[in-house]
């Protein structure tokens, strides 16, 4: 394994400090670019990442692998768990690699308390990677509006009038909508200027 300390400084410095989701999504974007042959030290702009969790598993594997939503290369998926799925645009090839299970909880000391955070992030450096990661080969189905660059499609929200990118519009009723008027928004508006 690279220097895990060179890494876990970027995710320190992009998180605000390491803890043990840094640790494990930093083992995890190390693993992932690995198996994909590619060299984290360098700008990979064949890389995409579905990260599976909005916790600080996510920073880590942004500060190490580089990517990000603004270049469309960072992609959530909110499925709660501690996995990501490593794709290399170019070839196709994609890595899932989740926490195994006994690393998903930390560990206990004999009396039944946390060990401390310090420890837990010790204890995540030094096991293992067969026994801290399930790495799997998987297919992803990207479809052409996820591609990184410019969008290829717009479309206008006959609601509200704003305008919807990447083929991201509902068709109801007959109508183009935004997912907010169709769904109905995360937010509440208090006044419109």
């Amino acid at each position: 394994m690279d220097d895990i300390n060179f890494y876990l400084d970027k995710g320190r410095e992009f998180h605000g400090d390491v803890c043990p989701g840094i640790v494990i999504g930093t083992r995890i974007a190390l693993a992932g670019m690995k198996k994909l042959g590619m060299d984290p030290k360098v700008k990979n702009r064949d890389l995409m990442v579905y990260v599976e969790i909005d916790r600080c598993m996510a920073d880590a594997i942004q500060a190490v692998t580089g990517i990000t939503m603004g270049h469309r290369t960072l992609k959530y998926k909110d499925y709660g768990k501690f996995a990501a799925t490593f794709l290399d645009l170019s070839t196709g090839k994609a890595v899932r690699i989740s926490a195994a299970d006994s690393q998903r909880e930390p560990p206990k000391t004999d009396n039944g308390s946390k060990l401390n955070m310090e420890r837990m992030v010790e204890d995540l450096i030094q096991v293992p990677e067969e026994e801290l990661l399930i790495i799997e080969e998987v297919e992803v189905d990207i479809g052409e509006h996820d591609i990184p660059g410019f969008p290829k499609y717009k479309s206008y929200c006959e609601e509200c009038g704003e305008k919807i990118l990447d083929r991201r519009e509902v068709i109801f009723d007959g109508r183009t909508l935004c997912k907010a008027c169709a769904d109905g928004p995360y937010y509440k508006k208090i006044r419109v200027n």
